[in-house]
């Protein structure tokens, strides 16, 4: 099903009326660019989605990946939809101009890969793990390695991976095998080891492939901290830096899996034959700390996934409900009862309802997160920075586990709605469930990233990070918490904030005395934390939709109380409809969606251990 559907409205309202996406020009590294700039590349960016990747999206995950004698072949269509994808000039928006990239916002950045994911999952891998690596490279290589690699990957030409995961050590890096021995007077190391799952680990796309490994010098200390990273290209840079002979890297299998099946994921050895060369990046030991910087990335653009297949999925179930036709409405008492679309019905009414609340809910999370992004990387207020990059932190995690839980329930919901014709290929939803649930998965399982949040963002600057986050939340709810048209909405959200502040108090008193308790219920919290930020971020935007609202009222001379008056304009203007929609949606969330919180606190508070001692 190649038909592609956008919420434009949506973003935009995100993007100028609750993020200011304008204002990010009075920082120095964005200025000169405009809205009519930002709204070209969008518009370019839909255009392609809409014309080129969705309408071989289905075509693709049927025709999947082969290998043959070593070399992996990606869908055949992708070789001319690879090049038609460099010619936009989308290939690395965010990054250093400098290097062939454009040096837009991560702001806007998030909101083109939402459009372009949403079209096509699979095939936007390549893309956004080789932009990765090459800024990985751009940040901690020599300025040969820049000189060399960058602007190649950033506008295409070559790709790029990471290599973390080993058969032996899954998600424990300190516990991987692949060596690097250094070679007298070379400028490289020989590496050796195997590593899994490797995304777009090989293609025939383009000429090179530049993968990033992790591995340990011989004598280098035990665990992470003897970690060191190297830069492996598939084929050696000649003396011109073009690419000549094979580097001993061999592809031995690729996964056959639940879904993306249009992009490889890959067991690749290095030296088989005993000369793999490996370029040290950075300084020796320090690999994994230059590695969280791109998987730091990649996790906001896992969150992205979630968000981007979730909101594809229920475009699509709104659109169905819309069209179908079944049933009478329950409240017709005629005896020649009509069937009417299915969106009349109140229980398909409440899934849509779920799925445009938490889908409106994880965008603005992931967007909100990259607009913090650019303030913590480009602000020359050094405080301010400082702030932002303590949000950035705590936030990551929140993004990427929150949004592809929310994403791949979206899905479901959207075959619910769909009922058997959900369950086939032909109408799309079940490649959305396939190709979502990599996301919850991959770049640290959503358990890691619960670990993550509780065992490591909670604690850093004792507390600190998660105090200024409480403070923010708490001075903007306070402005609300007496008006009439929002103060009961206001109090909803700070009682569920003050919620998961009584978990996060609690856990550093039973955690003294009982480790694995607080552990036990990460998860449960980090969703908690997903809810009441979603919530606060709705929140904001129905309050910017009353104000906008107000004025149109003004303008149209219509009271406050003339609500026929209110209803015709409602049913007649577009925007009008949309904004109102926007204060339901906020409404919804906080009253339907927003409870768990409370349940979750129960059952943190409950000092049940039995998950811990039972014997299984």
């Amino acid at each position: 099903m190649s038909d592609f559907k956008f919420d434009r409205r949506d973003l935009d309202f995100l993007l100028y009326d609750h993020l200011d996406l304008e204002g990010l020009s009075k920082l120095p590294r964005y200025q000169g660019y405009d809205r009519e700039t930002f709204e070209i590349v969008l518009s370019q960016a839909e255009r392609f989605a809409r014309e080129k990747l969705a309408p071989t999206n289905a075509a693709a995950d049927e025709a999947g990946c082969r290998i043959e004698d070593g070399q992996v072949y990606m869908p055949e269509s992708y070789e001319k939809l690879y090049e038609e994808y460099r010619e936009i000039g989308l290939f690395a928006p965010v990054n250093n101009p400098e290097y062939g990239g454009m040096g837009l916002p991560h702001t806007l950045g998030v909101a083109l890969i939402e459009v372009l994911i949403g079209a096509h999952p699979s095939f936007m891998f390549t893309p956004g793990l080789t932009t990765s690596a090459s800024h990985l490279i751009e940040a901690y290589g020599t300025d040969e390695d820049v000189e060399l690699y960058c602007e190649k990957m950033y506008t295409g030409q070559w790709a790029g991976t990471m290599c973390l995961t080993e058969p032996q050590a899954g998600s424990a890096l300190g516990e991987l095998t692949t060596t690097a021995t250094p070679v007298d007077g070379e400028d490289y190391y020989q590496l050796r080891g195997n590593k899994i799952f490797i995304s777009a680990g090989d293609h025939q796309l383009t000429e090179n492939i530049v993968h990033l490994v992790i591995a340990r010098v011989d004598g280098d200390p035990e665990g992470t901290r003897g970690i060191s990273l190297f830069l492996v290209p598939k084929r050696r840079l000649d003396e011109d830096g073009n690419p000549a002979e094979l580097n001993d890297v061999t592809v031995t299998n690729i996964e056959e899996k639940m879904g993306i099946h249009a992009s490889p994921t890959c067991a690749i050895s290095f030296g088989d034959d005993g000369d793999c060369r490996g370029w040290l990046v950075g300084e020796r030991c320090n690999g994994l700390a230059y590695m969280f910087q791109m998987m730091n990335e990649a996790r906001l653009v896992t969150g992205l996934q979630g968000v981007a297949i979730g909101n594809a999925a229920y475009q699509q179930a709104l659109d169905y409900a819309r069209e179908r036709k079944q049933g009478p409405k329950v409240t017709d008492r005629s005896d020649d009862k009509k069937s009417v679309a299915i969106i009349e019905h109140p229980d398909v009414r409440r899934n849509l309802m779920i799925m445009k609340a938490y889908g409106e809910g994880i965008r603005a999370l992931t967007y909100n997160t990259a607009h913090i992004s650019d303030y913590a990387m480009y602000s020359e207020d050094e405080e301010q920075g400082e702030r932002a990059q303590d949000l950035l932190d705590l936030l990551t995690p929140v993004c990427k586990a929150f949004s592809t839980d929310i994403g791949f329930k979206m899905t479901e919901l959207a075959m619910q709605v769909l009922g058997g014709y959900g369950y086939i290929k032909e109408y799309g939803i079940e490649q959305h469930m396939r190709d979502a649930k990599i996301a919850s998965i991959y770049e640290g399982t959503n358990g890691i990233q619960a670990l993550d949040l509780l065992g490591r963002k909670m604690r850093q600057k004792g507390g600190g990070l998660f105090m200024a986050w409480v403070q923010e939340v708490t001075e903007h709810l306070s402005q609300w918490v007496d008006d009439e048209e929002f103060g009961a909405m206001a109090t909803e959200v700070d009682e569920a904030k003050n919620a998961l502040v009584e978990a996060a108090f609690g856990f550093q008193a039973t955690g003294k005395e009982d480790p694995e308790y607080p552990l036990q219920h990460a998860t449960p919290f980090l969703r908690m934390f997903g809810h009441v930020e979603c919530a606060r971020l709705l929140f904001r935007q129905a309050t910017i939709a009353f104000e906008q609202l107000d004025e149109i009222w003004d303008d149209a001379d219509i009271d406050a109380g003339d609500d026929e008056a209110r209803a015709e304009l409602i049913e007649r203007n577009e925007q009008v409809r949309y904004l109102e929609n926007k204060i339901k949606t906020a409404s919804f969330f906080v009253y339907q969606l927003l409870p768990k919180v409370q349940s979750y606190l129960k059952s943190i508070q409950s000092e049940d251990r039995s998950a811990l001692d039972i014997a299984l």
